[in-house]
């Protein structure tokens, strides 16, 4: 099942947590005022001495968001000071998410609030938002294949994102005997889906009326662009079905088969079979849930419970990534 992009000019799920944390000061400054509030110079100290006006516009930006506050009388800090909110602690973990992604990029590692992360993290929130990585999830394809399975953006622009993709080592070219370069998503291209899913979790819990819900065919792209990763335990065998609901009926369920082969994933299919042996399911948010914190208490599981369990596990370690704290 290969998706269209959706005509319109609404921002997906994460788009604008993703275009918040492009811009190179604000992930630095959640990190900086989560160590403890502090003022504006100090702040700037902290950060290597910003311009003073940059910070002030960065720090009323946050402020408006909602994920930063100014001390007072009713708060456990200064009126001078700056600290974060509970928004802003939800913010900063898709942060920390993303800072470990961009620490393993094939590269090098890549420092926050660089030039590097900011082309990066723009180069991932586009090839989100046209759904070029809900096709490449699929299979390796060329320019010309995405073109004619992505009708609203047009081919230069295509050409502009894989291009970025590619710089950037999201993609791979993968040269055949055919007319045309097929590129294929790099293993840690995949896991940038990790960060997507984390900034679509923040904004389904303190953004909801703002930007466009996470849908079931999304949730399937995580299941597709994680599943190659992930390692159980050796003893892990059989097939289970995991499915993303956004109400009742058929057509709005998506979902993957995972096979798994002594602990390895084996094959990942988009396929919905009527009565799975081996199952979990469960809505759009609460699967964003279970992927970025672990939290499976509203997700349905079917069958072996053993292996269900191991694979949802193993999902949320393989976007969590190496040595994280929940």
């Amino acid at each position: 099942m290969e998706a269209k992009a959706r005509a319109g000019n609404e921002l997906r799920s994460a788009g604008r947590t993703l275009n918040t944390l492009v811009v190179p000061l604000n992930g630095l400054i959640l990190k900086g005022v989560a160590i403890e509030p502090m003022r504006l110079g100090a702040l700037r100290i902290w950060l290597g001495g910003p311009a003073q006006t940059t910070l002030r516009g960065h720090l009323a930006s946050l402020t408006e968001l909602g994920a930063v506050e100014r001390g007072g009388p009713d708060k456990k800090f200064k009126a001078s000071e700056s600290g974060l909110t509970e928004m802003g602690r939800e913010l900063l973990r898709v942060t920390l998410v993303l800072e470990a992604w961009l620490a393993e990029a094939p590269a090098g590692s890549i420092a926050l609030g660089t030039e590097g992360a900011k082309g990066t993290v723009k180069a991932l929130g586009a090839a989100w938002e046209s759904t070029m990585l809900r096709a490449l999830a699929a299979r390796p394809l060329s320019l010309t294949q995405l073109d004619r399975l992505i009708g609203p953006v047009s081919y230069p622009a295509l050409e502009r994102r894989l291009s970025a993709m590619r710089a950037t080592g999201l993609v791979e070219a993968r040269p055949n005997d055919e007319s045309g370069t097929p590129y294929a998503l790099t293993a840690w291209g995949c896991r940038g889906v990790g960060s997507i899913s984390a900034a679509s979790r923040f904004e389904y819990l303190h953004m909801p009326e703002e930007t466009e819900p996470l849908a079931p065919i999304d949730v399937e792209t995580t299941f597709m662009l994680t599943a190659p990763g992930m390692v159980m335990p050796a003893g892990a065998d059989g097939i289970c079905q995991l499915v993303a609901e956004a109400g009742t009926g058929k057509s709005r369920l998506a979902g993957v088969e995972v096979t798994v082969d002594r602990g390895h994933v084996a094959s990942c299919v988009s396929r919905l079979d009527d009565k799975p042996r081996n199952w979990a399911r469960g809505s759009s948010s609460s699967w964003l849930d279970v992927l970025v914190i672990h939290d499976t208490a509203k997700l349905r599981l079917g069958g072996n419970e053993a292996l269900v369990s191991s694979v949802v596990l193993s999902m949320h370690e393989q976007l969590r990534g190496p040595d994280r704290d929940d």
